[in-house]
């Protein structure tokens, strides 16, 4: 086991990438990723802005969140990846839509070396909305 001596976290693999610096914001939090992933991430964080307006940004569970009433969806930085997190029925609704990505329950990876399908962020977090507030929402 690796220890990592800047927040304590054992990990399997040595120097195993982890975010473990606490962030207040998702601005600290892009900031503080590499610069390739950054641009990415201020997209992802954009078009859920869009489809979700009125959501609150915070941190949570170190992953940038937007928040309306519950959490919505969150999005986090990986190696390879983007995770976004929009809960478990997600992956089932849009299974269809989701067939070339790597999922599991309430989890879908995004790959740093494809185009990211905004159009599928924004229906998923609509659809979220939908959930949350338990109405119709164009």
């Amino acid at each position: 086991m690796w220890k990592c001596p800047l927040c304590g976290g054992e990990f399997k693999n040595a120097q195993q990438n982890h975010f473990c610096k606490k962030t207040n914001s998702i601005d600290d939090y892009i900031a503080a990723q590499p610069d390739e992933v950054q641009p990415l991430l201020r997209g992802i964080r954009d078009t859920i802005r869009a489809a979700a307006p009125e959501a609150t940004e915070k941190i949570s569970w170190q992953m940038p969140t937007f928040w309306q009433g519950e959490n919505l969806i969150h999005f986090a930085a990986f190696k390879n990846h983007i995770g976004l997190y929009p809960g478990g029925e997600a992956t089932s609704e849009f299974a269809g839509r989701l067939a070339s990505y790597k999922t599991s329950k309430g989890a879908i990876q995004l790959p740093l070396d494809k185009p990211i399908d905004h159009g599928l962020i924004a229906d998923i977090v609509r659809w979220r909305l939908r959930q949350v507030r338990g109405s119709d929402i164009s």
